[in-house]
C-alpha cells in the first residue's frame, strides 16, 4: 500500500526583476530566511495578506516574517498552482 503523501505544494517561479534581486543575496543567512519564507507560501499561497488594488490585473499579495526580516510580494495563478514572486527584500 503507497504511503499517503501531504498536501501539494505550489511551484514558485519568479519574475526577471525577482530573479535579478534573488542574484545580488550572498550572505547565507539571508538565503536561508528567503528559503523559509518560499517554503510557507508554497504550502500555503493565502499566507500572506492581499494588497490594495483594483481586480484589473493580478491580486497581489505580501508575505512578511519579521522574524528571518523577509517580505516577498507575490500573486497566485488561477490554478493556484504558481506563486510567482515580484519582489524580494532580505
Amino acid at each position: 500500500m503507497p504511503a499517503p503523501h501531504g498536501p501539494r505544494r505550489a511551484r514558485i517561479a519568479f519574475s526577471d526583476s525577482a530573479a535579478k534581486q534573488l542574484d545580488t543575496i550572498t550572505s547565507e543567512a539571508e538565503l536561508h530566511a528567503l528559503d523559509r519564507a518560499l517554503v510557507v507560501i508554497s504550502v500555503d499561497p493565502d499566507a500572506g495578506e492581499l494588497l490594495p488594488g483594483d481586480n484589473s490585473g493580478p491580486r497581489l499579495r505580501q508575505y512578511v516574517d519579521d522574524i528571518e526580516r523577509v517580505r516577498l510580494v507575490y500573486w497566485v495563478t488561477a490554478l493556484k498552482t504558481v506563486v510567482v514572486v515580484a519582489f524580494i527584500e532580505v
